[in-house]
């Protein structure tokens, strides 16, 4: 009887080639999420359904970053004095933004955690696509493959078509659960990271909350972002509301935009293939470098998460990561524009708050991280501040409600080489309001 099967049952026993896994190496922690995953599936679920990336698994593995930094809880001095703060944030901004402020909620201030278990539902459904293009990609290697499977995963005897058939199956699952974890993982670890550093619940610029759900300020967090900058703290909290209720304004008036960059993920994570030959090549390059050392069977996790083995891009996924980019990257550049028109006056710290805030994001920021490792893809300072004179030119030309209703659909909003071309942009999205001349 070939490894991994049960006596007189033709079937794979799971269990067995858990620890085949184990002795490869192969982290057991991936090997856990992996055999909860199969189990999930046993009880009932189809493999194409179930869901590899949870909502309690992400909070879990976040909340243990949190923990061990510490989430201090939230006093009514806090309270009242980061609520009069977003007010007079919004009283600004009531005079550039068209959008309208969201109803103050009523607690202005939150904690980690408070963010994280609000957040945590926009982050499982914003990269579960990923996670599902990954494990697709790597499970269709086994499934489709015409080749035998090599002779550690069958003993010596290699089995009946039926039992290769049946252990390429167990094989796919394994890695389908394998890859999962593994993004559930690096996600879980980043949205902890985050939480101790965001500065407000929007201040990733990504919207990952209820649309209802206003502006909110982590006092904890402010406190360390506004420690050693030597300004005036009264300054640094203004700067943040702002930022705060500018993002929150955007998040709350452009309805289809979450699911936009959601649908990009998706597209990107649809299109994930795994060519093996090209992987094998880059595995024999990497040992002959010395990048990875076969004696090491951590060296391999580390280069999976590296990226050392990325797939090569399709022309629609290189599409979608432009798009991707452009978008976010024009919140970031937005936000810093319309707080610049209403707060470059009227705080005296401005001009150094917004250049640390930018060099922070773009330094020493978990999401660009996360996104770096999982899509390939860099959020460029250059690319923000060319996004925030994009803003600028286009108020001079429309105002701001003209640069403001660009937000109403993605197909007002500029790809990369329209940049350059502000009024020419402008005038190729605008329908005339004297269309005689077309007839």
């Amino acid at each position: 009887m070939g490894f991994g099967f049960l006596p007189n049952e033709g079937q794979p026993d799971f269990d067995a080639l858990l620890k085949k896994f184990s002795e490869m190496g192969v982290d057991s922690n991936a090997l856990a999420g992996a055999k909860s995953f199969f189990e999930s599936m046993q009880a009932g679920n189809s493999g194409g359904d179930q869901t590899l990336i949870t909502v309690e698994h992400l909070r879990e593995l976040a909340k243990k970053i949190i923990t061990a930094k510490g989430d201090l809880p939230i006093g009514v001095t806090d309270q009242s004095k980061y609520t009069q703060s977003l007010l007079l944030a919004n009283t600004w901004l009531d005079t550039e933004i068209l959008f309208p402020a969201a109803v103050m909620p009523n607690k202005s201030a939150w904690s980690k955690s408070d963010w994280l278990n609000h957040s945590v539902t926009g982050w499982q459904v914003m990269i579960e696509p990923l996670a599902t293009g990954m494990a697709d990609a790597l499970s269709n290697v086994i499934t489709t493959s015409n080749n035998p499977l090599p002779i550690e995963f069958m003993g010596a005897g290699v089995g009946s078509q039926a039992q290769q058939d049946a252990m390429k199956l167990m094989l796919a699952r394994i890695l389908r659960g394998f890859m999962g974890n593994l993004i559930a993982t690096q996600l879980g670890q980043t949205v902890g990271l985050l939480a101790n550093s965001i500065t407000g619940a929007n201040d990733v610029a990504i919207p990952l909350l209820k649309a209802d759900c206003g502006p909110h300020l982590v006092p904890q967090n402010i406190n360390d972002w506004a420690e050693g900058l030597g300004i005036d703290k009264e300054q640094v909290e203004l700067y943040l509301s702002l930022r705060e209720c500018a993002a929150a304004r955007l998040f709350a008036n452009t309805a289809w935009l979450q699911n936009y960059i959601q649908g990009l993920i998706t597209a990107y994570g649809s299109g994930i293939t795994i060519d093996v030959e090209s992987i094998t090549r880059q595995a024999e390059e990497a040992m002959a470098s010395g990048e990875i050392d076969i004696n090491n069977p951590q060296a391999i996790n580390i280069a999976l998460s590296a990226g050392l083995f990325t797939p090569q891009q399709t022309p629609a996924q290189e599409l979608a990561l432009s798009r991707l980019e452009m978008t976010l990257a024009l919140i970031e550049g937005w936000i810093d524009h319309v707080i610049s028109q209403v707060a470059s006056e009227r705080i005296p710290a401005f001009s150094a708050l917004i250049e640390n805030s930018r060099r922070r994001r773009a330094t020493n920021a978990p999401m660009q991280q996360l996104f770096a490792n999982l899509l390939g893809l860099e959020v460029s300072p250059r690319k923000m501040r060319e996004a925030s004179a994009f803003w600028g030119e286009v108020k001079s030309l429309r105002g701001a409600d003209g640069r403001d209703k660009c937000w109403e659909d993605p197909a007002f909003l500029p790809m990369p080489a329209d940049l350059g071309n502000v009024k020419g942009f402008l005038d190729s999205v605008t329908v005339p309001d004297d269309l005689s001349g077309l007839i």
